[in-house]
């Protein structure tokens, strides 16, 4: 049995007690005025040329570009988030880089182009995992009457977790797009996904989102 065969079992497991028990089985559900938040989908990130960048993000650039148009063309905010552009990685000598690997730069923080934003789009600088700590994020979303946060971008098990759980504190409808996140680990990504339904966040397929936003 493999280590994810092993995860599944033991999220299985602990499925079937939550069931049980009558707890975790609720949803917070969509509300009527929803933003796109698309979290770190940086080259530092989707680029595998860079220490943090993994190709493992490509199958959530494919659906957070189903979902930019739709989002669009109903007129749903859409918002980012990167590192500051004068972010930089600490100075070390060549020899402490492995072959290939580029040093973070100006490049790493900008947006990845094939989910690139537009003039239009609001654009959120952070320096913490949370998409809220220390930005101007909250603010701008309940001055727009922001309910409902469609969550997605990287990583699963670190900013998205954290912008989810936020998200819920500022009394948003948090909801994480399972096609549209990703992380560098599967193990973390899956196991994320599972720990945070139910109770600091809704996981929703693609197909579902896009009914909703078509809606």
């Amino acid at each position: 049995m493999t280590s994810l065969e092993h995860l599944r079992a033991a999220m299985a497991e602990v499925d079937a007690y939550y069931k049980k028990q009558g707890i975790f089985q609720g949803k917070f559900g969509y509300g009527t005025n929803p933003a796109l938040i698309i979290i770190d989908m940086a080259y530092g990130w989707t680029d595998a040329s860079y220490a943090g960048g993994s190709a493992r993000l490509d199958p959530a650039i494919a659906a957070i570009q189903k979902m930019l148009p739709v989002a669009r063309a109903k007129g749903v905010p859409v918002i980012y988030t990167t590192s500051p552009p004068w972010q930089k990685m600490p100075q070390k000598s060549a020899a402490d880089y492995s072959p290939g690997f580029r040093k973070w730069d100006e490049r790493a923080c900008a947006i990845d182009e094939r989910v690139k934003p537009l003039p239009d789009d609001y654009v959120v600088y952070k320096e913490y995992a949370s998409a809220f700590a220390g930005t101007p994020l909250a603010g701008h979303l309940l001055a727009s009457k922001i309910d409902t946060l469609l969550i997605t971008g990287c990583s699963t098990s670190a900013c998205v977790r954290a912008t989810a759980t936020d998200a819920k504190t500022y009394h948003l409808k948090p909801v994480i797009i399972r096609e549209g996140v990703q992380d560098r680990s599967e193990i973390a990504h899956e196991f994320t996904l599972f720990d945070i339904q139910a109770r600091f966040a809704d996981v929703v397929n693609l197909e579902e989102a896009l009914k909703y936003l078509k809606a």
